[in-house]
């Protein structure tokens, strides 16, 4: 069983930067990951996903502004986020798919996740 450790978090003001990472217990080169996010009183969403092969997808509220990107090497995943927005504040979740079939964002498709790491953007 594959763990999940989120880092990165943070209070940044709106426009800036955050580079997220999701540390996993073993090689996940052969899972789907996704970064994930859930605000106080909505439901969890997903924000970008990568496959197996390095292909992946991106919510629409996200895109041209994060970026996901996998470190074998390393079994590490990142979420880089520029031009963040208040709307962007949220509790962030790695997860893991396995077996890998497709770039999902729909939550229910993951096998395994993180605790989640707390992102806070102010106007």
């Amino acid at each position: 069983q594959v763990r999940l450790v989120e880092s990165g978090g943070g209070s940044v003001q709106a426009g800036g930067s955050l580079r997220l990472s999701c540390a996993a217990s073993e090689y996940t080169y052969t899972y789907c990951m996704g970064w994930f996010r859930q605000a106080p009183g909505k439901e969890r969403e997903g924000v970008a996903a990568i496959d197996s092969v390095g292909s992946t997808n991106y919510a629409d509220s996200v895109k041209g502004r994060f970026t996901i990107s996998q470190d074998n090497a390393k079994n590490t995943l990142h979420l880089q986020m520029n031009s963040l927005k208040p709307e962007d504040t949220a509790m962030y979740y790695c997860a893991a798919e396995t077996p890998c079939d497709y770039a999902y964002l729909a939550p229910y498709e993951y096998n395994y996740w993180g605790q989640g790491t707390q992102v806070t953007v102010s106007s």
